[in-house]
């Protein structure tokens, strides 16, 4: 989520500043890169030299750097206008008043004022500080201008107090900051339903019939929607595991029968449908309830009988409402043709072409190469790449086009 982000943090004088190494760490972990920026009261709680160490970078506590012998300045415009997002931690009530009522006498302030980007705060005061009427109204004035609140911690403080006040661990600050980033993504507020991995048809307890997908596509796909602020539920067959974030809401099939069942019953309530589950197109006619001996199967006359299953993504757009519905088509040969001949039939409104003629695409692969076909005629090819940047591709031309 926040990987490739440059992340300004500025640190200002109060004892939660030794939790900012802690914080930085996580911030880098997480793929950020990040700049500090303190107050000279700050550097009394915690040495610019840890932060520079955590954060790789130099770190600025005053206008004018002479730290090498010679004089230069930070250049708090620069700084501010490099930053994608601001985070002051700890937030003292002294920095929070400055901030709401536009005040700039230290690096810091120049530097938030002159960012653009999203600005969030976590403070960090004493039970009576927290509570005063003039820390209230600053941290509503600055709610108010668009600063984001980090909520403040319960529990023991630094003067002895217990209750609110405290700042909020490293983990929940950078959660929050995830939580308001996915909120801004193109797909926020969307509902996102995914279907991915085979089925498989029972003959008997032991053996069933299956075929090859290793549902990783899907995945992705689910994965990506997520980070884009989707909600997300996805229907899986039979797979191996495959690690996604705990909020993707994941339901666990076997069959054919089984999987239209959960779709119809999801179907409903989603935005959009992205249908890359590998469903089996015949399933036996009867099942043995127990293991079907060899002597069975080597005599004569034995016959495995077949019935077609439903064609679960025709059932389900046939009654959208106001929904996309994307489809994936696997294809041996006249790949366009029988692709463009589905999105039609189906009523899509963009079907993902594999083909099995393109090295490295399809099932059992790390990579995939996909050309989408819309139903207004238009096609883009998304070219061999790992099927988690094919899953990033493939949601920006969707949203571009559809949403």
């Amino acid at each position: 989520m926040l990987s490739g982000k440059r992340v300004l943090l500025g640190v200002t004088g109060g004892i939660a500043a030794y939790k900012t190494a802690f914080l930085v760490r996580l911030l880098v972990k997480e793929g950020c890169e990040v700049k500090v920026v303190m107050t000279q009261s700050a550097t009394e709680f915690v040495t610019p030299l840890t932060l520079a160490t955590l954060s790789k970078n130099p770190v600025s506590f005053d206008f004018i750097d002479s730290g090498d012998g010679s004089l230069s300045w930070n250049n708090h415009v620069e700084l501010g206008k490099w930053a994608d997002l601001m985070l002051i931690a700890p937030a003292t009530a002294n920095t929070l008043s400055k901030m709401a009522n536009g005040l700039c006498d230290n690096l810091l302030l120049a530097t938030y004022l002159s960012c653009t980007a999203p600005t969030f705060v976590a403070p960090a005061m004493d039970l009576d500080m927290y509570a005063h009427v003039t820390t209230r109204e600053s941290l509503s004035k600055l709610e108010s201008q668009g600063v984001h609140i980090i909520p403040v911690g319960s529990g023991f403080l630094a003067s002895g107090l217990e209750g609110e006040g405290r700042m909020s661990e490293p983990e929940e600050i950078v959660s929050a900051i995830k939580r308001q980033v996915r909120s801004l993504q193109k797909l926020a507020n969307k509902r996102v339903l995914i279907s991915a991995g085979p089925t498989r048809e029972s003959i008997d307890p032991v053996r069933f019939l299956s075929n090859r997908s290793t549902g990783t596509m899907g995945y992705e796909l689910a994965r990506e929607a997520y980070l884009q602020g989707a909600d997300v539920t996805l229907v899986s067959g039979p797979v191996h595991p495959i690690e996604l974030p705990d909020a993707i809401h994941r339901i666990e099939i076997e069959s054919a029968k089984e999987m239209s069942e959960v779709l119809h019953d999801q179907f409903p309530n989603c935005d959009l449908f992205i249908s890359t589950a590998a469903v089996a197109d015949f399933t036996p006619m009867e099942r043995s309830s127990e293991k079907i001996k060899k002597s069975v199967f080597q005599a004569e006359d034995w016959n495995l009988r077949l019935v077609a299953t439903q064609d679960i993504l025709a059932s389900l757009s046939s009654a959208k409402k106001d929904q996309i519905v994307v489809g994936f088509a696997l294809e041996s040969s006249n790949a366009i043709s029988n692709a463009m001949s589905k999105l039609k039939s189906k009523n899509l409104d963009a079907i993902a072409l594999n083909t099995l003629e393109d090295p490295g695409a399809g099932f059992g692969t790390k990579t995939n190469q996909i050309r989408l076909l819309f139903a207004d005629g238009s096609d883009v090819l998304l070219p061999l790449n790992t099927k988690r940047e094919i899953a990033r591709l493939m949601w920006s031309e969707l949203i571009d086009r559809l949403c």
